[in-house]
């Protein structure tokens, strides 16, 4: 087997797509007509490209063949096109961690902020509103973990975001919710944690926006189910 360099991709331990496996046969087939793999080399390395289970395992089979127009691009390193989110990968996925926290007082992230793969957020007697609308997201899948106790914590995100809810609420309240049709190529927001006589809500950047038309001159408390 062939002595090949190790990955440097930091997308290495993502699944690997049926695209990504043919960008790769594709390019051991033209390396095998232009006389750069032998046969035994190229039967070789196709196997090797059929039973990869990660882009990680992928690229090292075609670097030493990579020529101009025909370096391989794993399609999971890249943002879709068509995302009605603004989607810039991280370049090393495990540095992309945020934390916020808000004891005896609050904070919040609005604007042109960036969504971390991972965000904490703790709130103790305390609150914190995370106002996703125009939010760039570093990954496809970003995961929040909410701990709110006597406090409150608000998340919004656009509307073609799907938000799966995975938290759970003692004395309080944990409900984050999405948009009813989310959009497929959009991020998906996961929320995880616990509101312990307090509360962790979630909604959708339009149903935020008919709220505060509706409740103009009425302040509310972080963490109310919407």
């Amino acid at each position: 087997m062939d002595n090949l360099p190790e990955p440097q991709n930091p997308h290495a331990h993502l699944r690997a797509s049926d695209t990504d496996r043919d960008q790769v046969v594709e390019v051991l087939r033209d390396a095998l007509m232009a006389g750069r793999l032998t046969q035994d080399e190229h039967s070789e390395r196709l196997e090797q490209t059929l039973q990869a289970r990660t882009l990680g395992e992928l690229e090292p089979i075609t670097q030493d063949l990579a020529v101009p127009g025909q370096t391989f691009k794993p399609a999971a390193a890249a943002a879709p096109s068509n995302s009605p989110v603004p989607i810039e990968l991280a370049a090393n996925p495990a540095d992309s961690f945020d934390k916020m926290i808000g004891i005896f007082g609050g904070g919040e992230r609005t604007g042109r902020w960036r969504v971390k793969r991972r965000t904490n957020a703790f709130c103790l007697f305390g609150g914190y509103d995370l106002d996703m609308t125009d939010a760039v997201f570093e990954s496809r899948e970003v995961t929040i973990w909410a701990i709110a106790i006597f406090g409150g914590i608000d998340i919004t995100v656009p509307d073609s975001v799907e938000v799966r809810n995975e938290g759970i609420g003692i004395m309080g309240g944990f409900a984050a919710r999405g948009g009813a049709t989310p959009d497929p190529n959009a991020p998906v927001v996961i929320v995880k944690g616990l509101a312990l006589f307090g509360g962790v809500g979630g909604q959708t950047s339009s149903k935020r926006h008919k709220k505060r038309f509706r409740d103009q001159g009425n302040h509310g408390g972080h963490g109310q189910l919407h």
